[in-house]
């Protein structure tokens, strides 16, 4: 029944439903999802990836594992723009809670996700569960050029946690896209999980200005699950400095989300955990970028089937793979969330790496 909807879901998406009439090279859409333990069966005895074996915990096997899978494929597909030209998948996907290379390639090339062609970059982080960041790439449309991790871990307190990853790559007009995925500590620790969680997005702030005096007319897109909502002290002030002397070169796409409404829920509480966070030039209209963002606000993608009803605390919540130890069978406990991009009529200069 739920394969069922969601095919009813695709098939009834609107022609024309996020993008201008313009080639695929000219609209992108960027995403980014916590895909909430996607691990392959197989015990790593370098990792505390136990649970996830078939003697394990959440008793994880073959067949549960490959509905993962497949249910990862059916979301990013509903979560391309259909319109004259057909379905346009995402361009760029950030990803977190990925345990290594092999689990990505059962993604792209043991789904039907194969036929778009991604391909992904994946470093392994010290994270003692294994979990890592990573970035689907459409090969025929994004040529990266550089990436490298940003470590997030201090061992000098034995806390290990997953790397920032950065892309920088290039679409087929040759105009730089530069993309960061994060995943922040959690909030479990208290002060010292804030403390952690600052460092973090200090260190974040630093590369995304580095970034943009590196590449000053590229469209940096930040992406991540940072663990807190845009207005908490990580953020505000972490990353997006607010309150401080410092002009923000970065906009928050994700600060005005309504209320009630977001990528993870808490017993009865929505948040935006799961951000974009965009340099400033992509809203400018005159600025040497190439691209413009085509909402000025982050979008969440509330597809029904990746929702039930919450019968706890009432309206929705999200479907996801486990509840605790108890397997439900669904897709991830966050909702993704994108952007989309289009090229400006008029490329005031090209972006290449300035």
């Amino acid at each position: 029944m739920r394969q069922l909807c969601f095919l009813t879901f695709l098939f009834a998406l609107p022609m024309n439903a996020a993008f201008p009439q313009q080639n695929e090279t000219d609209c992108y859409r960027l995403a980014f999802w916590n895909v909430e333990n996607l691990f392959d069966i197989w015990d790593d005895t370098t990792t505390m990836d136990d649970a996830f074996t078939p003697e394990g915990e959440n008793h994880w096997n073959m067949k549960r594992y490959k509905t993962k899978l497949n249910h990862l494929y059916q979301a990013l597909a509903a979560l391309g723009a259909t319109d004259s030209f057909g379905l346009r998948m995402p361009l760029l996907i950030g990803m977190a809670e990925v345990e290594n290379d092999k689990v990505l390639r059962d993604l792209c090339n043991g789904t039907p996700l194969r036929k778009f062609r991604y391909d992904f970059i994946h470093y392994d982080s010290p994270d003692r569960r294994g979990i890592d960041n990573a970035l689907l790439f459409r090969r025929d449309l994004f040529h990266p050029f550089a990436s490298c991790v940003i470590s997030n871990s201090d061992s000098s307190e034995d806390f290990f946690t997953r790397d920032m990853l950065q892309v920088c790559g290039t679409d087929n007009n040759g105009d730089t896209i530069i993309m960061l995925v994060n995943h922040f500590p959690s909030k479990r620790g208290g002060a010292t999980a804030d403390r952690r969680r600052m460092m973090a997005a200090r260190r974040l702030r630093t590369t995304m200005d580095s970034l943009s005096l590196m590449y000053p007319s590229a469209a940096i897109v930040v992406v991540g699950d940072f663990n807190a909502s845009p207005d908490e002290a990580e953020i505000a002030q972490g990353i997006m400095r607010h309150g401080s002397d410092d002009v923000t070169a970065f906009v928050n796409l994700m600060e005005t989300i309504a209320p009630g409404r977001g990528s993870y829920k808490y017993q009865d509480h929505w948040s935006c955990i799961d951000q974009i966070i965009v340099s400033v030039n992509l809203l400018d209209s005159n600025s040497r970028c190439p691209f413009r963002c085509l909402q000025e606000e982050g979008q969440l993608f509330e597809a029904d089937f990746m929702l039930l009803d919450d019968e706890k605390f009432l309206g929705k919540k999200i479907y996801r793979t486990y509840l605790g130890l108890r397997y439900q069978g669904g897709f991830s406990d966050h909702l993704p969330v994108y952007i989309d991009i289009v090229r400006k009529k008029e490329n005031p200069a090209p972006s290449g790496r300035d």
